[in-house]
């Protein structure tokens, strides 16, 4: 029996752990303590919020898509006589990327020149008997019906000179397009058909030869929530343009394992409806990639402008507790006392975390240390951006 009263006592004096936080007896009615006094509070690392004037923005995912993509197919069919490029390179809009056999179609472009040649020549003899009928009409050497004849005869020359003229054009434009192109600058893709082959061209089903996309600028599509949309739909003139689209409003960009947002952009499109089914309504933003970086399909974290510069409070996410509530932060009061403080948080900026409710400039909170809600502490300061910077150091 007198075991057990002593393991009794023992857990009486012993520390609870509960929530998180330290509760311990402060021993003021222990044997030892005659003269009852008080262990002093514990000590916590506590920081001033930062306040900066910062635009109101909002988050979002996103990929990247290429501006122009061109599935190139020939114009003629033919043998593929010889590939001119790089797979995977650089391409100027105009460059020959294939080149067919055009031996058929220099043939062609020959015949097409006598033809035009031997319909010259009739043109001319039809235009002298036009010429002599018009001396001989005014003679009354031949009749009305004569004349008549050799008027519809120069005209049909004039009709095949045409013709001709138009079979020769036809031809050149073949020839040309033996020596398949680039239609645009861009980065080419694998070559789908190599020397040797035979090709279609100039249908829906022409052969697909190889895939180019464009590389600067690039499309940032991403999808936005229904509060975001109705804050530019209800914005009314400020929020569009004169002719009806979207104000390019700064748009801030990261790619996978980027720290911030380094790229910038523009916004340049809001759809016209919103998803029933997501709720989210799509968005576009026109990048620039001037060194050729990027890629189409690349996976972007995207930050949309959505309301003027304002006071904005940034706290060190780390500092930030959640329990099932939601997520807190431990503020303290002038008398050195605790408050657990319910906040709702915005963008990363800088190492640091926006608060868009809960605090208010000026406060401090706990960013490491041992305590409770209610509970006094002797704060050591810091200033928070530099214990952002400390904490993010660490492996």
């Amino acid at each position: 029996m007198k075991l057990r009263r002593v393991l009794v006592g023992a857990a009486l004096v012993a520390p609870m752990v509960v929530g998180g936080f330290v509760l311990a007896r402060d021993g003021s009615d222990a044997p030892g303590n005659a003269g009852g006094a008080q262990a002093a509070p514990p000590e916590v690392v506590v920081a001033e919020v930062v306040t900066r004037s910062m635009p109101e923005s909002a988050e979002f995912t996103g990929t990247l898509a290429a501006v122009q993509s061109v599935e190139l197919r020939p114009r003629v069919g033919g043998y593929i006589e010889s590939v001119r490029f790089a797979e995977g390179g650089r391409v100027k809009a105009g460059q020959v990327l294939f080149q067919l056999d055009a031996r058929t179609f220099e043939a062609a472009l020959a015949r097409a020149k006598a033809d035009q040649s031997q319909a010259e020549e009739r043109l001319v003899l039809a235009e002298s008997k036009y010429a002599r009928g018009e001396r001989l009409l005014a003679d009354k050497v031949i009749s009305q019906s004569d004349f008549d004849v050799l008027k519809a005869d120069r005209a049909e020359g004039r009709a095949r000179v045409e013709a001709a003229r138009a079979a020769v054009r036809t031809a050149e434009i073949d020839l040309h397009d033996t020596r398949v192109r680039a239609p645009i600058d861009g980065r080419v893709g694998q070559a789908l058909v190599t020397a040797g082959n035979l090709v279609s061209g100039g249908t829906a089903n022409a052969t697909l030869l190889t895939t180019i996309v464009s590389v600067d600028p690039f499309h940032v599509y991403f999808d936005v929530d229904e509060p975001t949309y109705l804050r530019f739909t209800n914005a009314g003139p400020t929020g569009r343009q004169a002719d009806g689209r979207v104000h390019p409003v700064p748009v801030r960009v990261a790619l996978l394992g980027e720290e911030g947002f380094p790229w910038e952009a523009k916004l340049d499109f809001l759809s016209n409806k919103v998803d029933p089914v997501t709720g989210t309504a799509r968005a576009r933003a026109v990048l620039s990639n001037p060194d050729g970086k990027l890629t189409a399909g690349l996976f972007a974290r995207v930050r949309l402008e959505t309301g003027a510069a304002r006071q904005t409070v940034l706290i060190d996410e780390k500092a930030v507790g959640t329990d099932q509530q939601g997520r807190y932060v431990l503020v303290v009061r002038p008398d050195a006392s605790l408050e657990q403080r319910r906040v709702e948080l915005g963008a990363s900026e800088g190492g640091l975390r926006t608060v868009r409710k809960g605090l208010s400039p000026g406060e401090r909170i706990v960013l490491r240390g041992l305590a409770r809600p209610g509970a006094k502490v002797t704060p050591k300061r810091v200033a928070m951006a530099e214990a952002a910077g400390q904490e993010g150091s660490r492996p």
